[in-house]
């Protein structure tokens, strides 16, 4: 009898380790996955830190000149519309300044990784589909064969969203914003860079909305009923979001609520077809 008790007892202890060594495994798995992820981001920032002034004078200081092509689009559609020069916008020019001696090394960095982070986004999301993978049925790999492809266009899509119509707004808004006459606005390159980086990330993430419904539904969290019970409640949360990576700008905060709301009626089909695949 005591042999038995002996016997069962280490039995449970070997699968306990067993267990605990498949986890450790799963951990260890993912390790490498971020780590592939993290090298391939570092190439690409690196690259981009290599290529400061097409990075920079280019890309990020664009929506502060008067050339860039969203100030022409809204021009050139407000003739097309007839409107005269009512959509025109003509940034107002400020200086940037680097309050402290390592700012413009800092922000040189922040802005390779972040660069680096969206080029390799493509690549990140593959090395964490390849980790869940293992663990989907075969039909449940079947329905998640497109997530890189749709899942990295919708986050293209909401960084080039972001960097063409949030950020040249949300810079005018706060170069033209003034309490007093008193002040003059004279921005830090990090405050700047800050407005830029925050407004192109929030927005790439915020597109993700379709692809984030489609697999909670196929998992059964989330469902188009509930979806559409709680469809004022999304538009108030859409709200509080537009306000808090917009500048408190009526018509910069109507920009991102009518995309981002219209990816929520997107996702309410999206999850009805789900459910409708399942029954």
């Amino acid at each position: 009898m005591e042999n038995s008790l002996e016997h069962s007892s280490e039995n449970q202890l070997d699968s306990a380790e067993h267990k605990e060594m498949s986890f450790i495994d799963h951990l260890e798995e993912l390790r490498w996955h971020l780590i592939r992820s993290i090298v391939a981001i570092l190439v690409f920032a690196i690259l981009a830190f290599v290529m400061k002034g097409f990075i920079f004078d280019g890309l990020i200081f664009g929506p502060k000149k008067e050339s860039f092509f969203t100030y022409n689009a809204f021009c050139k559609l407000s003739e097309l519309l007839q409107l005269g020069d009512r959509l025109c916008i003509v940034p107002t020019p400020f200086t940037l300044q680097s309050l402290s001696p390592p700012d413009q090394f800092l922000m040189h960095i922040k802005v390779a990784l972040m660069i680096g982070f969206i080029i390799a986004f493509p690549y990140f999301l593959w090395e964490m589909w390849k980790f869940i993978k293992p663990g989907l049925y075969e039909n449940e790999i079947k329905h998640t064969r497109g997530l890189v492809f749709w899942g990295s266009l919708l986050f293209f899509l909401g960084v080039s969203f972001g960097y063409i119509i949030l950020a040249p707004f949300s810079i005018n808004f706060f170069a033209n914003y003034s309490i007093s006459p008193e002040v003059t606005n004279q921005f830090s390159i990090a405050s700047y860079i800050s407005v830029i980086t925050t407004v192109v990330m929030a927005a790439g993430i915020m597109f993700e909305l379709p692809m984030i419904v489609y697999l909670l539904s196929k998992i059964g969290i989330v469902s188009p009923d509930m979806m559409r019970t709680y469809r004022k409640h999304a538009f108030v949360i859409i709200l509080v979001i537009a306000a808090i990576i917009t500048p408190a700008d009526v018509w910069t905060q109507v920009l991102v609520t009518i995309p981002v709301y219209f990816l929520y009626e997107l996702s309410v089909i999206i999850s009805a077809r789900v459910y409708k695949e399942v029954e």
